[in-house]
């Protein structure tokens, strides 16, 4: 885990530094296989050089609001119901078979969509290549924006903080205490109505 400075986030520079400092404090880069990302600029470029034995996947939670933001209002019910056949095929081969169907019925009327879509779907689909029954908690960042959150909960109430050590701590203890409930959850089980695509309606 490693904390970058919110006005740097999108810096290429800083990711690598981010990198190679949890290299130097011991990672393996060769045991890490997948980072599972949101589409910041340079991330993804600066993963591979870095791990070039991982692949990525691209949140399709992420990548299902930046479509549906560019689709009219009457149609996104429709169209998120066409990325859901996508996303949650039972096979990569479905997935792509639904891929090509939405294109083909989508590409006229909303061409930006599309593309936006087409720019993103093999990393949206690269959890394929993994066991099945991981599948669920490989498409999207939710667990480390789970985690994120939890963090903005428990310090935003702290008024002050006695000093960086002290908060540093605070942080390790909430993510170890979230890692143990992790391995205490068997995977795979979620909610099988998951809310994603109704929430992009609503909000988009």
């Amino acid at each position: 885990m490693f904390l970058i400075q919110s006005d740097d986030k999108e810096s290429a520079f800083v990711w690598r530094e981010s990198f190679k400092d949890m290299k130097t404090r011991g990672l393996d880069g060769s045991y890490v296989k997948l980072g599972i990302m949101d589409g910041l600029p340079g991330l993804e470029k600066v993963f591979k050089e870095e791990f070039p034995n991982a692949r990525v996947q691209r949140c399709q939670v992420h990548v299902a609001v930046d479509i549906l933001a560019k689709v009219p209002q009457k149609l996104k019910k429709e169209v998120a119901d066409d990325l859901r056949s996508i996303f949650y095929a039972s096979s990569r081969k479905k997935a792509d078979g639904f891929a090509l169907s939405f294109f083909n019925k989508w590409e006229k009327d909303i061409p930006s969509a599309t593309k936006s879509l087409s720019n993103s779907l093999n990393a949206c689909l690269t959890f394929f290549s993994f066991p099945e029954e991981e599948w669920i908690s490989l498409r999207t960042t939710n667990a480390i924006e789970r985690l994120n959150k939890e963090f903005k909960r428990r310090t935003k109430p702290m008024e002050i903080v006695v000093g960086e050590n002290p908060c540093y701590l605070l942080l390790a203890f909430i993510s170890l205490k979230m890692e143990l409930n992790w391995r205490r959850t068997k995977i795979g089980k979620v909610r099988p109505n998951l809310p994603f695509y109704k929430e992009f309606i609503q909000l988009c």
